[in-house]
């Protein structure tokens, strides 16, 4: 069953989804939204006659605004002047007309001119950081303590008395507003797992900010950009009334001032400019207001992810530090596909304090077809391996020293415009949270589209036609449904599907999964293990596989890596681990499991043999 999405607010529809009814998946905009509110449609058509009134104001009278009669001073109304004249004998009804037309377009200079320095500003300096952010916060901290009013008054005395100009200084000074906010917003965002996995997928940092940062920015930008509007207004108004403007320019404010002056003689010639500014601002408030609730009802929180646990570099004297490592019976003609050499991670720590290192003289290979699988508890090191093979670390974190070896070149020392060639193209990546690495602003499709229009050069229509294949190819059952949905229609399993479609759409050399397998239920847990298996096998990917479940590397490894404190401690084939471990800290991962197996034995589920990519049975 299904039904039209008009008339139902969000509470509605969360509770026809909860009990299997469907709505129609036309989508709320934020302007349909803003109309089924009646104080947003009030306000919406109140601008929306200001704006068509000053735009068309030649049909609307065919007085000119600066055409002074002297025989008209202060006159009534007569035929085709319906609020009479002025001072100079202007008519009232056109100067109304056109100076709202300069106020109006006064206002959204200023506006622009914040926008484009604030929105830029903030976007650099919240995404990027470094000296940029710490030179423009404080520029923006100075602009703000000073009183705005006393600072253009200033700038009056040497820009002159000129409107065009006085509005461009204005929006410079307002610029800090904009800065505040959209630093703040991207500063809430530049962690999140789909921004990761853009990165990941090889999408360049300006793309990235454009199709993903500034869709987060974008609402309260708007918000914010009504409110400056009227603030503008206000301001231009403000000085035109205290004389400080044009006066041969017609503006709200040049009325204002005129109508102060004969207020006892005529005291209608405040009344009209007077209702304009507050008819304006009144409306632009309130479609503010009524924004704000829209998006403050309609949008979910955001999904930060967690900031990884560094583990303590291990005790160069302690026993369970030293590295195990079995025969390896594999080609040894073959070269490897990836070879990490003494690989050690570190982040930086505040001044006078070496840095904490997590990952220390790591070394692994993975061949061409051949998975490795890297395991430990959580805090062991594997992510921060894994990411510092993709030069991916989080801020702060750097190589400290090492070798990551990937087809003959060296990433350690890679530029990033080399490792964002290779990065989608040539090494790809599946992560643990799959909900958290999809961006709920966009659509299936549209995320699988332009990685891989990036990465294969290829038509938006070839893009689509090898996403949906893709998306059959993962086993997803319906993929043209599931290619137009958003991510919060998608279970965990379906959702990891679409990751793993993304990450093998250019056929990659290296796989990297971390823990693809952590957050679904067993039986979807086990349908994409097969899945990577058979992917793997396709494709003749190398394939690291970070995980902590010793039944997943016996599944679907050839070989495994143990990690403990950010050391490798036991490596080799992974018959040779299961059937005679060494290191201590293996046989207590081992022992846990059987531990495990044998609590579960009393429901009759007791310990099972764990069987092996190869289909040797391994008894756990």
């Amino acid at each position: 069953m299904s039904i039209d999405p008009s008339g139902i607010t969000p509470d509605t529809e969360e509770h026809l989804a909860a009990a299997g009814v469907a709505v129609n998946p036309r989508r709320r905009t934020l302007f349909r939204e803003i109309l089924r509110r009646p104080i947003g449609t009030v306000s919406l058509v109140v601008l929306a006659l200001i704006v068509l009134a000053v735009v068309l104001a030649p049909l609307l009278t065919s007085s000119d605004p600066a055409a002074a009669s002297l025989q008209d001073v202060l006159g009534p109304r007569a035929p085709g002047h319906p609020l009479g004249f002025d001072s100079a004998g202007r008519d009232v009804w056109a100067r109304l007309l056109y100076g709202g037309r300069f106020t109006l377009a006064a206002a959204m200079l200023a506006v622009l001119v914040a926008a484009s320095i604030g929105i830029t500003a903030g976007l650099i300096a919240g995404y990027f950081h470094g000296a940029f952010d710490k030179v423009s916060s404080w520029l923006a901290s100075l602009m703000m303590a000073m009183p705005v009013l006393i600072l253009l008054l200033a700038l009056r005395t040497v820009i002159g008395p000129s409107l065009w100009w006085t509005m461009v200084a204005f929006g410079v000074i307002l610029s800090p507003s904009y800065f505040r906010l959209v630093y703040a917003s991207v500063n809430a965002v530049r962690d999140e797992l789909y921004l990761d996995a853009a990165r990941v997928a090889g999408i360049s940092d300006r793309r990235i900010i454009a199709r993903h940062v500034l869709t987060v920015v974008r609402a309260p930008v708007i918000i914010q950009s009504v409110m400056i509007v009227g603030i503008a207004v206000a301001i231009q108004a403000g000085l035109d009334f205290l004389g400080l403007g044009n006066a041969s320019i017609p503006t709200w404010g040049t009325m204002l001032n005129d109508g102060f002056i004969n207020l006892y003689n005529a005291p209608r010639l405040v009344v009209w400019p007077t209702a304009a500014i507050v008819l304006l601002l009144v409306s632009l408030n309130l479609l503010a207001t009524t924004m704000r609730d829209v998006l403050e009802r309609t949008q979910q929180p955001s999904r930060r992810r967690k900031a990884p646990r560094p583990a303590d570099a291990p005790n160069a004297g302690d026993e369970t530090a030293r590295t195990v490592v079995h025969a390896d019976r594999s080609d040894p003609d073959e070269a490897p596909l990836l070879t990490v050499e003494h690989l050690s991670v570190g982040y930086e720590q505040p001044a006078g304090q070496p840095d904490k290192v997590v990952v220390q003289d790591v070394s692994l290979s993975v061949r061409r077809g051949e998975v490795l699988g890297l395991i430990g508890e959580s805090g062991s090191g594997k992510t921060q391996t894994a990411w510092a093979i993709m030069r991916l670390l989080s801020e702060g974190g750097h190589i400290l020293t090492g070798r990551i070896v990937f087809d003959g070149q060296d990433l350690a020392d890679a530029s990033e415009r080399a490792m964002a060639g290779i990065r989608g193209r040539r090494i790809a990546y599946i992560p643990q949270e799959p909900m958290a690495n999809l961006d709920p602003s966009f659509t299936v499709g549209s995320q699988l589209v332009r990685p891989i229009r990036h990465c294969l050069g290829i038509s938006r229509a070839d893009a689509r036609d090898k996403a949906l294949a893709l998306l059959e190819r993962v086993g997803i059952p319906d993929p043209a449904r599931t290619f137009g949905a958003y991510p919060h229609e998608l279970s965990g399993g379906m959702a990891q599907r679409v990751l793993i479609a993304g990450a093998v759409a250019c056929k990659p050399d290296l796989l990297i999964a971390d823990e693809p397998t952590t957050a679904l239920d067993v039986t979807v847990q086990a349908e994409v293990l097969d899945l990577i298996r058979s992917l793997q096998d396709e494709y003749r990917m190398g394939v690291v596989l970070v995980t902590h479940n010793f039944g997943v590397v016996a599944d679907l490894c050839d070989r495994v890596s143990v990690m403990r404190e950010g050391r490798i401690v036991e490596s080799g084939p992974v018959r040779s681990i299961f059937r005679a471990a060494e290191h201590p800290y293996t046989k207590s991962l081992l022992a846990a499991i059987v531990d495990e197996g044998q609590a579960r034995a009393p429901y009759g589920t007791g310990p099972s043999p764990v069987s092996n990519r190869s289909g040797t049975e391994v008894d756990s």
